[in-house]
């Protein structure tokens, strides 16, 4: 079994990191493992368009499917279907805590059903020959002793899990809103570095929290990797100097504009197929984030971008507006 390179990922994260956006990271890192959207288990199995759900370009590996839900037949039926489609790594959803979720059995409320979670990830380890790991929080509600979290992964990882990508804060499952969940309960990376050290023969992921590479540098001192979210969405290009500084390879693009320009084909093939313009740049509007020219690159792509008939020049009309000269690597 071939395991990603885990020391730095994207997380999963819903409506962002489709095909588009994961084509976008891929011009500033080719190392960096890239997650898709939570798939549930029944659109893999059931769905209208499979193809939509699990399609992606050979170009976009090294890549992990999050899948949700909590039948174990039904996961391990999804999990074949996913190393079918080419995929390195199928993740469980542990961790997320949007009622809609909740309400279907699956994402974070599993924390309190660790036996059953355990059936899923043992269902799914027996199904395919491809790494099948968990993203989790530190606990969930009233549950979140650190007891508790030991029990949780000591009964998992004895099912075939040996990889944990844990969101180091605790999450509120009622009154509190996803996005509430990912600021109000403290982070606490202590939590997260303790379980490494009581499990040291496990790999244990870090998510939460992190925004640059000198900060997924220090937690990797004593974590085996960093997972990044949102900053990496609104700020793409903390990306750029990825394989460099953390596998040891050589660095992105040159510039800003050298990566728009290695896009561009992707999105000219992509418009010549009918997919509309919008749905590639919205991905790319904190690419000059703090630079001078920033606010005149989103409003042109924002204003121009979703007109019908709207064309890959949009985008170089957008990237003129920011001067090469005043761009920084």
């Amino acid at each position: 079994m071939n395991q990603p390179d885990r020391r730095l990922s994207v997380a999963p994260m819903m409506e962002w990191t489709d095909r588009h956006c994961r084509m976008f990271l891929r011009v500033l890192t080719k190392r960096t493992l890239l997650y898709t959207e939570m798939v549930h288990s029944g659109a893999v199995l059931r769905g209208n368009n499979i193809e939509r759900s699990l399609g992606h370009d050979p170009a976009e590996h090294p890549l992990a499917l999050q899948l949700g839900g909590s039948d174990p037949a039904d996961l391990a039926a999804a999990a074949r279907v996913a190393r079918d489609y080419g995929y390195g790594e199928v993740n469980l959803n542990v961790g997320c805590p949007s009622e809609r979720v909740s309400a279907g059995r699956f994402g974070a409320c599993l924390m309190a059903e660790p036996d059953l979670v355990a059936d899923c990830i043992a269902a799914m380890a027996e199904a395919v020959d491809i790494p099948v790991t968990v993203k989790s929080r530190i606990g969930i509600d009233d549950r979140d002793s650190y007891e508790e979290l030991v029990s949780f992964v000591d009964k998992i990882a004895g099912r075939g899990c040996r990889t944990f990508i844990v969101h180091a804060r605790k999450a509120w499952l009622s009154g509190l809103n996803p996005k509430q969940n990912r600021e109000i309960p403290p982070l606490r990376y202590d939590i997260v570095a303790r379980i490494k050290a009581d499990f040291p023969h496990l790999e244990i992921i870090l998510n939460g929290g992190v925004n640059s590479l000198d900060e997924a540098g220090e937690h990797l001192a004593a974590l085996d990797g960093v997972m990044i979210g949102r900053a990496a969405y609104n700020d793409p290009w903390i990306l750029r100097d990825a394989d460099a500084r953390i596998f040891g390879g050589a660095a992105g693009p040159e510039s800003r504009h050298d990566a728009i320009g290695e896009y561009l084909p992707y999105v000219e093939a992509q418009c010549a197929a009918g997919v509309p313009l919008h749905r590639m740049t919205r991905h790319m509007m904190g690419l000059f984030n703090g630079l001078p020219g920033a606010r005149a690159w989103r409003r042109h792509l924002s204003e121009n971008a979703c007109r019908r008939g709207a064309g890959p020049e949009i985008l170089r009309d957008a990237a003129a507006l920011v001067s090469p000269d005043r761009e920084a690597a």
